[in-house]
């Protein structure tokens, strides 16, 4: 997915106070150095696949924590974390497996977000 169509929906999102709301902090940048990029985005397929991408997903609504991880804090700021939220915002529709390109799409808006917060906090540094 093209950085410009990310960009697009990121700034959607920020327009939302709750979405907006979100941010890492030193425990997750620590985690992400740890574990490095290829390894999150592991993660958030993983998340997505196990935890989304049902039809009907288990505890939907309340299956993705608010911390903990980068990838859960990056679903909530993008909108991924439900798919009552995918729904509201992408037109995803609830009640259908989510498609391999519905799957690399939460993906890619989940990384470029972290990777966004990544260069938001180096620029905080400087």
């Amino acid at each position: 997915m093209s950085n410009s169509v990310l960009d697009y929906h990121l700034s959607k999102l920020k327009k939302s106070k709750f979405r907006n709301s979100f941010s890492l902090h030193t425990k997750d940048y620590q985690y992400l150095e740890k574990h490095g990029i290829s390894e999150i985005i592991d993660h958030a397929h993983n998340f997505i696949l196990e935890r989304l991408s049902p039809a009907y997903p288990d505890n939907d609504g309340k299956q993705t924590p608010f911390k903990n991880h980068p990838v859960f804090i990056a679903q909530h700021a993008t909108a991924t974390c439900c798919r009552k939220c995918m729904n509201k915002w992408y037109k995803i529709p609830q009640g259908d497996k989510l498609t391999p390109e519905q799957i690399d799409f939460s993906v890619d808006l989940i990384i470029h977000w972290i990777q966004s917060q990544q260069t938001r906090s180096l620029q905080n540094e400087n």
